[in-house]
C-alpha cells in the first residue's frame, strides 16, 4: 500500500555531493512511525541480491550507516514521514551504483517490504 519515489541521482567526479530524496505516498491508515527506512544500492556489476544497505533510520530514530560511508553519508527524515533523504558527499567511484529507498514494517495494517524505482549515481574519476 505505500509507494516510493526516489530521485536526485545523476553523475559527478570524485569528490562531489549529491543529495538523493524518497517521497512516500501511503494511505491514512498506514503509520508510518512504525517503519524502518533505508537507502540501498546495487553495484553496476552485482545482482539484485547483491544489494547493500547503505544507511537507514529505524522505527525508533535511531540510524546506521555501512562503515566505508560513514562520514561520508547522512541520512534524514521530515517529521511527516513521507520524505527521506541521503545527502551524499565526497563521493568517490566506488559509489557507483543504483540507489533504491525501501520502507519496511513488521506490523500494522500496512506491514510490508516496499522499494522505490531506483536513481543511477555514477563517479568518475
Amino acid at each position: 500500500q505505500l509507494r516510493l519515489a526516489d530521485s536526485g541521482g545523476g553523475s559527478v567526479e570524485t569528490g562531489g555531493d549529491l543529495l538523493l530524496s524518497c517521497t512516500v505516498s501511503a494511505p491514512r491508515y498506514c503509520d508510518l512511525t512504525i517503519f524502518d527506512f533505508t537507502w540501498n544500492r546495487q553495484a553496476p556489476d552485482k545482482g539484485r541480491e547483491g544489494r547493500e544497505l547503505v544507511a537507514g533510520i529505524r522505527a525508533d530514530g535511531s540510524s546506521r550507516y555501512l562503515d566505508s560511508v560513514k562520514g561520508r553519508f547522512t541520512i534524514s527524515q521530515d517529521t511527516s514521514r513521507h520524505t527521506f533523504y541521503l545527502q551524499m558527499n565526497g563521493l568517490r567511484p566506488n559509489d557507483t551504483a543504483t540507489y533504491y529507498c525501501r520502507a519496511t514494517s513488521q506490523g500494522g495494517h500496512c506491514f510490508g517490504n516496499y522499494w522505490g524505482q531506483g536513481t543511477q549515481v555514477t563517479v568518475s574519476s
